[in-house]
């Protein structure tokens, strides 16, 4: 959903992707654990965090808005002893940001406390929402996640992992889940894996991230992806596993390989970095330039640049440097400062860039507007041309599934031709790859492995709605993104 203007430059340009989570059991420095976890998952989500840890058979939870390394301490941290946790970083996709909405959620239900964090969003949240408040249940936040622990509450049955299981068959979208309960961590995947959702061992306990790159910071050992549909229990007596929905078919974001995940991560036993050099050369191979320089738009799109660079035959060079060191209590701009927001998050070399034809890779257009700003920063610096390929196919339609893009009307490529969008945004020329390219570069050899809606509007689950962005059964249809 909506979500306030000041995140907007911390990935620049792109859509944001909406969470990561991670948790751990049966290591006597959980909490710590979790926060080398979190952080190497910032990129999955900069607003807020939160790590939830047993002590003594009581859920303890710490929730803040900002960067993990602004949320904790090493103070903090020390004051959240125990052998299991559960962590989150988060960037809305439903509901406002806000401390209230910070992950994970901690509730009670008549099996005792349960801590939730979810990746993903719910496309038949509202309906459900609406549903309980009527039946009398009354919702303390405005995000989408909290139906679900609502769900579990009411549920009847025996075992809270049998009312885990009973309400993950009742919401539609995508969801990759971890939950803490006094006795056990849980962790599920929606049943067409859209978001994703890994296992590892680390000793004696056991780890689930968004990503390998998390299992790898902390020296975990990999073990395997959870299966679209499956439910893990962990506990004193090991590891259950379950498939609590039949697999259909499997739908992974592609936009996983082209953006969101980490370079150093692997998808489907492929590593992301490897993907996008290769979608640089296909780049290069399908839309080759005259040009003098290659640079990429830090940082999902350098592993591109490199491989378009590499099979033009054409030197990269790093044209633009990233700030790094913006925290959150300083991304405060208004709409009037938006501009100025990419100077300062992304600032040209000059003497990389004066006199020359550049060739410039980004992994997407969005709404066009940084695109726009980052080719007037190359001309100010002295660039001759600037030629703008991406790495993915125009971005045409709205995401319902935890990303926020913007409505289809603010799209660019929603209603515009290449070479108009080409116009808008000031290049001298402009290519994207194609569908069957990019899915060729990821090993596919089809589409229909990966969900790929938001290039040609063939949604892998309906969109009902798009979550609850406010409270109250007054709230009757999904809130725009953007």
């Amino acid at each position: 959903m909506a979500a306030g203007p000041d995140l907007r430059l911390i990935q620049p340009g792109g859509p944001e992707e909406a969470c990561g989570i991670f948790g751990v059991y049966g290591h006597p420095e959980a909490a710590r654990l979790t926060y080398y976890g979190l952080y190497a998952l910032q990129h999955r989500g900069q607003e807020s965090a939160g790590i939830t840890v047993c002590q003594g058979g009581a859920l303890v939870n710490h929730r803040g808005m900002g960067l993990v390394s602004e949320v904790f301490t090493g103070e903090r941290l020390a004051a959240l002893p125990g052998d299991r946790a559960i962590g989150h970083v988060r960037y809305s996709t439903s509901g406002s940001s806000t401390l209230v909405n910070a992950q994970p959620l901690l509730v009670r239900t008549k099996w005792g406390q349960l801590a939730l964090g979810h990746n993903g969003n719910l496309t038949n949240a509202l309906e459900i929402r609406c549903r309980l408040e009527e039946q009398g249940s009354i919702f303390q936040t405005t995000v989408d996640s909290e139906v679900i622990a609502h769900l579990i509450a009411r549920a009847e049955t025996a075992t809270v992992e049998a009312a885990i299981e009973d309400s993950l068959r009742e919401i539609k979208g995508a969801f990759s889940l971890v939950m803490l309960t006094p006795t056990a961590l849980v962790a599920a995947r929606d049943p067409l894996g859209i978001r994703p959702l890994v296992l590892g061992r680390f000793g004696e306990a056991y780890v689930v991230a968004s990503e390998t790159c998390a299992l790898d910071t902390i020296g975990a050992t990999f073990l395997r992806e959870l299966a679209p549909g499956e439910m893990v229990i962990i506990d004193r007596d090991g590891l259950r596993a379950r498939q609590f929905a039949r697999r259909r078919r499997e739908a992974l974001c592609i936009f996983e390989f082209i953006y969101f995940a980490r370079p150093d991560s692997n998808l489907r036993g492929v590593n992301v970095h490897l993907v996008r050099k290769e979608l640089g050369r296909i780049l290069a191979r399908r839309y080759p330039v005259a040009a003098d320089v290659v640079t990429g738009v830090p940082d999902s799109s350098i592993s591109a640049a490199t491989g378009y660079a590499e099979e033009s035959g054409i030197p990269y060079q790093m044209g633009l440097i990233k700030n790094r060191y913006i925290g959150r209590t300083f991304i405060q701009p208004t709409q009037e400062l938006r501009a100025q927001g990419v100077r300062l998050k992304l600032n040209p070399i000059r003497q990389v860039i004066e006199g020359k034809r550049i060739v410039l890779v980004d992994d997407s257009i969005v709404r066009g507007t940084t695109s726009r700003h980052l080719i007037k920063l190359l001309r100010e610096a002295g660039a001759r041309e600037v030629h703008v390929r991406i790495s993915s196919a125009p971005y045409r339609f709205p995401c319902y599934y935890g990303i926020d893009t913007p409505n289809s009307g603010e799209l660019i490529a929603a209603n515009r031709t290449t070479a108009e969008i080409c116009q808008l945004i000031g290049a001298d020329s402009l290519a994207y790859l194609s569908l069957a390219d990019m899915v060729r570069a990821t090993g596919s050899a089809a589409a229909e492995g990966y969900c790929v809606a938001c290039f040609t509007g063939q949604y892998a689950v309906a969109p009902e709605d798009s979550g609850t962005d406010r409270p109250g059964a007054a709230a009757a249809g999904a809130a725009a993104r953007g």
